[in-house]
Order: C-alpha cells, then sequence, then structure tokens
C-alpha cells in the first residue's frame, strides 16, 4: 500500500481535525462550566510535544487513536499532602501560591514548617509548625504544586468535574460527540458544493467488445429512457433495470449531438454481474443553498442507517473477524477515498465523522455513552456512583478495547500481507 504525500497529508488531517473537534467540545463545554481542564491531548501514550497555555497543558501523544481531556477532579492525580510531612510555601501577597514537596533545602524565600493542617479544596488554608511557631495561611485558588520537577495547580472545589451540576457534566461529556455530529452535516453539505447536482446520466466510456459497443453506444451519450422508463439524474436507476435485464433487449433512448436516437442493448452475465459494458457519470448543475442543506441532511440520515445497521451486526455476532477493521484499514480506506478526488474524500471524513460521533454514544465502558449512563444513575438515584467502582469499570471497558485494537490491527496486517 503505497501512498502518495498529498494523500498522505490527508489522511493525517482527517484524524487531527476530526479527533481535534470531538475533544475541542468537551474542553469549551468544561471550561464554560468552570472545571479545570488540566490536559487536552491528541493521541495517547510517550508526549511528542507539548506547550501550556492558559491553566491546560495541550499536548501531541505517539499513538493517533484518538484524544482525550483530562479534567480535574476525575482522577486522583495531585500528591496528597499529609499532617506531618514537611513542606515549603512560597507567598505572594501573604497568600501561598507555590506548595514544595521536595528538595526543600534547596528553596530560597520559602517559609518551610511542618503541616498541622491543610485544606487545598474547601477552605484553601495551610497551618504550619515553623519552629515551633504556628503559621496559618491562605492558599491562593490557582496555586500550584511542584513535586520532582513538575508543578500542578491545585483544583479547589469549584473548579472540580464532581462539583458540578449533573447537566453541567453530561453536556460536557455529550458535547464531544455532539461536535462530530455538527461536523459532519457541514461536511455532507459542503460535498452537495462539491458534486453539484446531477441533471442526466451520461455515458463516459464504452468497454471494446462490449454489448454497448455493439449496440452503438458511444461515450458522451446522454441516456434518456429505457424501455419507456424516463431516466432521471442518478446512474444507479438504469443500473438496476440493467441488473434484471440477462439476455433480454432493452430500448435505449439517447441523445447524442442534439438528435434523439432509439438503440437496442442486450446486457450481458459476466463474472456474477449483469453489465452492458458502460462506465455512467453524470452532468451536474450549481448547487443551491436548499438544495445543499436537504441533500447533506438526507445523506446524513443515510449513514446514520447504515452504520447502526453495523452495530446492530456487531451486536447480534452476525460478523466475521476478517469483516473487522483497525486503524490499519482505516488508513487503507481513507487513502481510498482520498486518491479518488476531494468531493469522495470530503464525504468519507463526513461519514467517518458521524461514525466517531455515534461510536462514542455508545454505553460501553470508557467510552462518552458509557460516561453518561453513570450520571444519569446519580440524577436517578440522588447521589453518585462510587467513583472508585466508575473508574474501575471504565478502566476495564479501555483495556478490552485497547485489545481489540490489537486483534482487529493484527487482522488487518495479515490480510495485507495476504494480498
Amino acid at each position: 500500500m503505497l501512498l502518495s504525500p498529498q494523500v498522505i497529508f490527508q489522511i493525517v488531517l482527517m484524524f487531527f481535525v476530526l479527533v481535534t473537534i470531538h475533544e475541542w467540545g468537551h474542553y469549551y463545554f468544561a471550561k464554560r462550566a468552570g472545571i479545570l481542564v488540566r490536559e487536552f491531548a491528541i493521541g495517547f501514550g510517550p508526549k511528542l510535544f507539548s506547550f501550556t497555555r492558559g491553566e491546560t497543558r495541550y499536548t501531541l501523544r505517539l499513538l493517533p487513536i484518538g484524544g482525550f481531556v483530562r479534567m480535574a477532579g476525575e482522577d486522583p492525580e495531585i500528591v496528597q499532602i499529609q499532617p506531618g510531612q514537611t513542606i515549603a510555601v512560597g507567598l505572594e501577597q501573604g497568600r501561598v501560591s507555590r506548595i514544595y514537596l521536595d528538595q526543600l533545602d534547596q528553596r530560597t524565600g520559602v517559609v518551610q514548617g511542618t503541616v498541622e493542617q491543610i485544606d487545598l479544596e474547601h477552605q484553601l488554608s495551610v497551618k504550619l509548625d515553623v519552629d515551633g511557631e504556628k503559621l496559618t495561611y491562605a492558599v491562593d485558588p490557582a496555586a500550584f504544586m511542584i513535586t520532582k520537577g513538575k508543578e500542578a495547580q491545585i483544583a479547589p472545589w469549584d473548579r472540580q468535574f464532581g462539583s458540578k451540576t449533573v447537566g453541567q457534566r453530561a453536556l460536557s461529556i455529550f458535547a464531544g460527540p455532539l461536535m462530530n455530529f455538527i461536523l459532519a452535516f457541514v461536511l455532507f453539505v459542503t460535498v452537495m458544493f462539491l458534486a453539484g447536482m446531477p441533471t442526466n446520466v451520461k455515458i463516459d466510456r464504452v468497454e471494446p467488445d462490449s454489448p454497448a459497443q455493439k449496440a452503438g453506444l458511444l461515450a458522451g451519450d446522454i441516456i434518456t429512457q429505457v424501455n419507456g422508463q424516463q431516466i432521471g439524474s442518478a446512474p444507479s436507476e438504469l443500473t438496476g433495470l440493467i441488473r434484471g435485464s440477462e439476455n433480454k433487449k432493452m430500448d435505449w433512448t439517447i441523445l447524442r449531438g442534439g438528435q434523439v436516437q432509439l438503440l437496442q442493448v442486450t446486457p450481458e452475465l459476466k463474472e456474477n454481474t449483469v453489465l452492458v459494458g458502460v462506465r455512467l457519470t453524470a452532468d451536474t448543475r450549481t448547487t443551491t443553498i436548499g438544495e445543499a442543506l436537504s441533500g447533506g441532511w438526507n445523506n446524513m440520515v443515510e449513514a446514520t442507517k447504515q452504520i447502526m445497521i453495523g452495530f446492530k451486526t456487531l451486536v447480534t455476532g452476525q460478523f466475521k473477524l476478517d469483516d473487522l477493521g483497525g486503524p490499519v484499514r482505516i488508513v487503507e480506506v481513507t487513502g481510498e477515498h482520498a486518491s479518488a478526488g476531494l468531493p469522495q474524500y470530503t464525504f468519507w471524513c463526513a461519514v467517518f465523522s458521524l461514525y466517531l460521533g455515534i461510536f462514542n454514544l455508545l454505553p460501553f465502558p470508557a467510552l462518552d455513552g458509557s460516561r453518561l449512563v453513570f450520571l444519569g444513575l446519580e440524577a436517578v438515584r440522588g447521589k453518585p456512583v462510587d467513583p472508585n467502582r466508575e473508574s474501575m469499570v471504565h478502566f476495564v471497558g479501555f483495556a478490552m478495547m485497547m485489545l481489540l485494537m490489537i486483534a482487529v490491527t493484527y487482522n488487518d496486517i495479515l490480510r495485507l500481507i495476504k494480498g
């Protein structure tokens, strides 16, 4: 599978845009709810590149199989400080702005002491024993904790994910798939403008020694009627008639050079397919805004139906391992669509964005749909599910997905080797 640099760029661009728009949905609505977003990541695994802007670190990671937005309070990512522990604090305008947990002897301009009491979530205060003197300091809500050369901003309770209402948390989770749906619709509409509206079916090529050539059909002929049935703008109408006419004469009315002609064509069975030996195309005109919106919506609805049929086969077990494809297969198919031209590439990006949105809403552990289920249970029960149990469910689900990813990737590689 050799891909040109342009196709490789288009593949990378598709993954980057689709994942980024999904994670941006999580990020944007989390920030609107006042949640501290610690990291906005594209990819998983080791960091390749990162920078910090404001409160958030933006990272690009090695494995391009998704992304994540890490919100404060979702995981215990900060080291807990216990009474009796010796720390050092840096002060700004009388409040603690830096909390140092190691290399205390190397810190300058700090107050060092033993922790008597500390609360970094609600009261935002720390009481230290400094050479026998009890000193209490207020802690800045945006203070940083420094250990092993790394800084982590503290997260008061009102900045944590769990402090927000069920509605705010649900919106920050649902926003990821929502952005994929919006992007998919925009791309489907864009395809309508790129491809144009078909006006008639035209013969693009006639195969040598085919029924079409024997009947006298030529490239450029416009097909208006077949067996008295009007042929509109969709080539599928004509191909459907051909399939049902094996070894039967068909009356074709064509327009050639402005002149109407009547020809008889007899389809033949070749390689288990009924053919006449033509490649069809369609003349197009500029698409209006109304046609683009309605056509884009119709394509999105139809693609959704096909995706749901695919999920149904998975749930019912009506599939073989060879039917599944992983990252390698996705790259291969994306390359094929990218090579077919901009309209086909854009259409595939729309379908894949739609697929990502629907897939993430499945109630499978570690996916957004599963997190929404837990929030729904909290709304019904009036109290959240034990965070440790929920985290374990998501961890197991993520591990299962990684195992499935490895299996389908292995299958993809074997398929490529076998040709």
